[in-house]
């Protein structure tokens, strides 16, 4: 069995564009629509409620486009509405989880900070994580806010001064409490990576959930007989809810870089971007 069916990947804004770097690598051949939801972002306030419904609505627009499976490249929305997609859609739906695990087994000093959104930090998923990974370890994890970075992110503004003097202010605390270990969970926050080693050094060893969950959509798909078995190189086509002018420049920038060390993908990443309004 295969599909040539698309893979559909959703995030709040731009910031699966760091996990969707990931995924192209583990699955060059797939096609992927990429829906970022630009007109709401960020998610990282919003309510609860308010987050299953704009999830669930994404999620409803890629099923009317066909596609075969769907990764919630955000990490608010992945919190709270796994269960309910899941439940409503009849395809294989991947979540992230926040990747507490590999940072309390790397952990030196026992001391581990998530820099997450507010909604993230409170769900359940992340309390589980703590629990079964850093507490037997006897591992301390110390959330940490700052909802001026998203938007930062989403304006293109991911290695400014601006964003260099709020993680100075938001992280400096953490370097000198002795944090070794930094877990980014936003699916935004990987853009940062060249930032934060400018201005920090090696204090922080960065963790994210990107190449685990594309590793996972690997098995999944291949589990359930959906990988496509074209030889020829997938395509990326881009969805967003906002301008899409005037995210344009926002995607080209980051769609360059794969979210880790500002390295280049592979020369067979599409261009020029395709970019399409969507309504959800």
């Amino acid at each position: 069995m295969a599909s040539s069916a698309p893979v559909g990947v959703f995030d709040s804004g731009v910031g699966g564009l760091s996990v969707l770097a990931d995924l192209r690598r583990e699955l060059p051949h797939e096609d992927v629509l990429y829906l970022g939801d630009t007109a709401h972002v960020p998610y990282g306030s919003r309510s609860e409620d308010d987050v299953i419904d704009l999830t669930e609505r994404a999620v409803a627009a890629l099923y009317t486009r066909g596609v075969k499976a769907v990764v919630v490249a955000c990490n608010t929305a992945a919190a709270f509405s796994l269960s309910r997609v899941r439940s409503r859609f009849p395809f294989p739906v991947i979540g992230l989880v926040p990747a507490v695990k590999p940072a309390a087994l790397a952990t030196r000093s026992g001391k581990v900070a998530v820099l997450a959104t507010p909604v993230t930090l409170r769900g359940q998923l992340m309390r589980d994580v703590i629990r079964d990974h850093a507490e037997p370890l006897g591992v301390h994890v110390e959330g940490v806010v700052n909802l001026k970075l998203v938007p930062m992110v989403e304006a293109g503004l991911a290695d400014s001064p601006q964003m260099r003097e709020e993680l100075r202010r938001t992280l400096g605390p953490l370097r000198d409490a002795g944090v070794d270990q930094l877990v980014l969970g936003c699916t935004h926050y990987p853009f940062l990576a060249p930032a934060i080693c400018a201005e920090f050094g090696g204090a922080f060893a960065l963790v994210d959930s990107g190449a685990g969950v594309a590793r996972h959509t690997r098995r999944v798909l291949d589990g359930a007989g959906l990988l496509n078995d074209s030889p020829a190189p997938g395509q990326v086509t881009y969805l967003v809810t906002g301008d899409v002018e005037a995210v344009r420049p926002v995607i080209a920038t980051l769609s360059a870089q794969n979210g880790h060390s500002g390295e280049h993908l592979p020369a067979a990443a599409p261009a020029p971007l395709r970019i399409e309004s969507i309504h959800t």
